[in-house]
């Protein structure tokens, strides 16, 4: 179980704040990091037999970075309640990615050849039943866009981290940590090659 530094006390909050609205960038850094006992406990309840702790504080740190730099200290709220909205909402636009990308991507991956020989996709076995067309369309264009991003945004190291984080072109969705073992690095690199590449691709859509 990782230790975590102790929480700010109010009063304590408040100076790193003030000193942080002026400017200060080592308050920022005190802020982040009294804080990050809130992103292991909000991570918690995410936390299951397919969740990697790790890779869930990863996540939520970046919430409670957003947090500390969007805060406005001069409302009288304590950090704690806004990071922890912040926090818990960056989970679940994870959730929500992983969740879209699967789903995109299953659709129009190969599942087999017809009698001819020719690939076959879900998306073909579907064609004949009664399907949502317009909801096809979207999908189509979101992964049109989504293989774009990934090409032209990203470096074949960040396309390949994320092809292996999410399971992407037909790959076994892996721990960062998995990952980290595959590829000869740090666990840590990996998380960060993963959150660059996850901001490359909001700033593209």
């Amino acid at each position: 179980m990782k230790t975590f530094p102790k929480p700010l006390t109010a009063e304590e909050e408040r100076m790193y704040l003030k000193k942080y609205g002026e400017g200060d960038q080592e308050a920022r850094r005190v802020l982040i990091e009294r804080n990050l006992r809130l992103v292991a406990h909000v991570a918690k309840k995410y936390q299951g037999a397919e969740e990697d702790a790790d890779d869930l504080i990863s996540i939520g740190t970046i919430g409670l970075i957003k947090a500390v730099t969007t805060f406005d200290h001069t409302k009288n709220n304590r950090l704690a309640t806004y990071a922890a909205r912040c926090i818990d909402n960056e989970l679940l636009m994870m959730f929500r990615m992983r969740k879209k990308i699967s789903r995109e991507v299953s659709l129009y991956e190969p599942i087999g050849t017809d009698r001819e020989g020719n690939e076959i996709s879900l998306l073909d076995i579907i064609e004949g039943e009664h399907v949502d067309v317009p909801e096809i369309m979207d999908l189509e264009s979101d992964t049109r866009k989504l293989y774009q991003a990934l090409k032209e945004a990203l470096s074949e190291r960040e396309q390949e981290v994320l092809r292996l984080r999410y399971g992407l072109f037909g790959a076994e969705e892996k721990t960062q940590r998995e990952i980290a073992d595959g590829l000869g690095i740090s666990r840590s690199y990996v998380s960060r090659i993963e959150k660059s590449a996850l901001r490359k691709l909001k700033d593209f859509f």
